[in-house]
């Protein structure tokens, strides 16, 4: 008889809506605005902007958007998270299941799957897919699954893998996903990261006094760099443009995604109108805080983005996919779990 499978690996990505029904992306939309980690405000106050004012203005336009990027297999995101899970499943004999912050499949569900198959389990390596650590990505996400786990006392322990922004086997796949592109002419390439508000870096700072207090506190050593997104997307270029031997004058981070004000600068959306104008007119463009391609990088990079580009006065602009299923990504993957 062959030994019971006591281990098992637990793939966390942001999640999707179920369809582009209004519906649906509206529920979609509750679930994610409510987090407080991701709008921390309180409760009362959040409940106001989210449920009153945000979502009945953006749901129909956010369905809209998700309808010009789904798939006949459905939400980009979670199609290639499933394929990433495939890729992984037929290179280890550990089981894996894939889950959502928001929407589904949930953690409980992977749970249950798990648990079912395997009911000796003992252990759940947790990867959520984020590479730099965010109190409104990778804590939300490492929280929201261990308080699931505690809701029914599942029998196996949660093990939960640390943010990999610095990882060699990470660092080398993105590098080679990114490799190709440079073979063409290209003036220019923007790391565009999704941007967070800087009271959530100030939040997340452990030493309280670090974080966003100096103009190089990012190259300055601190404890605080442990859960400081900034430094960590400032790394993660840092290493990559390394290996690529990209010079300092070719590439340049911005931030895409703002809500509001006081986020982290500069703003992907307005340097796209600048760069023409400052001579550069070929851009590469690449969106490392995400694994997979999804809304953010598919509608708002890959669409919206190019038109604004070509309309300043661009002449070539090419999205650099996401590591989806590399075959070096997977094998990070494999390395940085251990499975």
């Amino acid at each position: 008889m062959p030994e019971p499978t006591k281990k098992a690996l637990l793939l966390m990505n942001l999640g999707s809506p179920d369809s582009t029904e209004v519906s649906d992306v509206r529920r979609y939309l509750n679930e994610f605005l409510m987090d407080a980690r991701v709008i921390d405000i309180p409760y009362i106050l959040r409940t106001i902007l989210v449920k009153w004012l945000i979502v009945p203005k953006r749901a129909h336009n956010s369905a809209e958007a998700y309808r010009t990027i789904w798939t006949k297999e459905g939400s980009p995101l979670i199609v290639l998270t499933r394929q990433l899970q495939e890729a992984l499943q037929q290179q280890t004999s550990v089981p894996i299941e894939i889950a959502m912050r928001y929407g589904n499949p949930s953690p409980a569900q992977a749970y249950e799957r798990l648990l079912k198959a395997h009911p000796q389990l003992e252990e759940v390596i947790l990867l959520p897919l984020y590479p730099h650590y965010a109190m409104s990505s990778f804590e939300t996400a490492v929280e929201y699954a261990k308080k699931q786990l505690a809701e029914k006392s599942y029998p196996f322990k949660l093990s939960i893998i640390k943010p990999f922004y610095n990882e060699p086997h990470y660092i080398h796949a993105l590098a080679e996903n990114i490799r190709p592109w440079l073979a063409q002419e290209y003036d220019h390439i923007l790391f565009s990261y999704h941007g967070v508000p800087g009271r959530h870096i100030r939040k997340s700072d452990t030493t309280g006094c670090h974080c966003l207090q100096s103009a190089n506190c990012c190259e300055t050593p601190s404890p605080a760099h442990a859960t400081c997104y900034r430094h960590q997307v400032f790394e993660t270029t840092r290493l990559v443009t390394g290996e690529l031997g990209i010079p300092q004058d070719k590439y340049s981070i911005s931030f895409q995604s703002r809500l509001g004000k006081g986020w982290l600068e500069p703003f992907t959306d307005i340097r796209l109108t600048e760069m023409p104008k400052e001579g550069i007119k070929k851009l590469l463009i690449l969106c490392p805080a995400f694994v997979s391609d999804c809304l953010e990088t598919l509608e708002e990079i890959e669409g919206r983005g190019r038109e604004s580009f070509m309309n300043a006065g661009g002449e070539s602009y090419k999205m650099i996919p996401c590591l989806n299923t590399h075959p070096l990504w997977v094998q990070a993957v494999r390395e940085i779990t251990g499975v």
